[in-house]
């Protein structure tokens, strides 16, 4: 089976009625309730995004995340009461695409979620990209949504992928912080947090030094330029 949206929530009630309300609103979501659930319903089905909770119960969500994030690479939004930076500095360093802080509205969190399923699920339908592209040692191929470096390949994750594809798009030129938002996470639901952590991963992937970046370069109070 396939489901848009799974929920993985220790809070019964919450995630019930988030699961149902998604569903009547048009997006399928399925939920469970603990770490191991969560394993067992992956085995067996696939999803295109995960909400998961940062604390189940004995279990840790930081934990699942490291897991799922070794076979997979789906969206996984961060549902947490929990609302220091350095949760969600953590959250994203590991692999979470965002991090949603209860309690949260329903309407912004599915509106949050339909912006990325759009994103991730029509990505999967796109058209190959072209060669590699050179980036002083690193090798950025659009087409296996990678970075080459030192013989060993990158991985990118689908958000990565796709600040990349419009850095490259708009190199030479400085991108502010709410243009990012509007272009590339095509939501204004995104913290400027999320967007740094991101750039800080693509960083290292594609720069000799990440902390004196020869191309993604910081433009102090606006954003960020590709410079090339």
């Amino acid at each position: 089976m396939h489901t848009s949206v799974l929920i993985i929530d220790d809070e019964p009630e919450l995630a019930e009625y988030t699961a149902k309300y998604f569903t009547v609103s048009g997006i399928p979501a399925e939920y469970v309730l603990d770490y191991k659930s969560a394993l067992d319903f992956l085995r067996e089905n696939s999803c295109s995004l995960i909400l998961l909770d940062i604390n189940l119960g004995s279990d840790s969500g930081f934990d699942l995340c490291r897991e799922i994030r070794s076979t997979m690479n789906v969206p996984i939004f961060f549902i947490s009461a929990r609302s220091s930076e350095d949760d969600m500095l953590l959250a994203l360093g590991i692999g979470g695409d965002d991090y949603i802080c209860k309690p949260y509205s329903l309407g912004v969190l599915l509106a949050k979620v339909k912006a990325a399923l759009k994103r991730y699920e029509g990505s999967s339908k796109a058209e190959a990209e072209p060669e590699p592209i050179s980036l002083g040692s690193a090798q950025v191929d659009l087409k296996k949504a990678c970075v080459l470096r030192e013989g060993k390949s990158l991985p990118l994750k689908a958000m990565e992928y796709k600040l990349l594809v419009y850095l490259l798009g708009n190199k030479n030129r400085v991108i502010t912080k709410n243009e990012f938002f509007e272009k590339v996470w095509e939501t204004d639901f995104v913290s400027e947090v999320t967007l740094n952590v991101h750039i800080r991963h693509l960083r290292e992937k594609i720069e000799a030094d990440p902390s004196r970046p020869e191309f993604i370069k910081t433009v102090w109070g606006v954003g960020f330029m590709l410079e090339v």
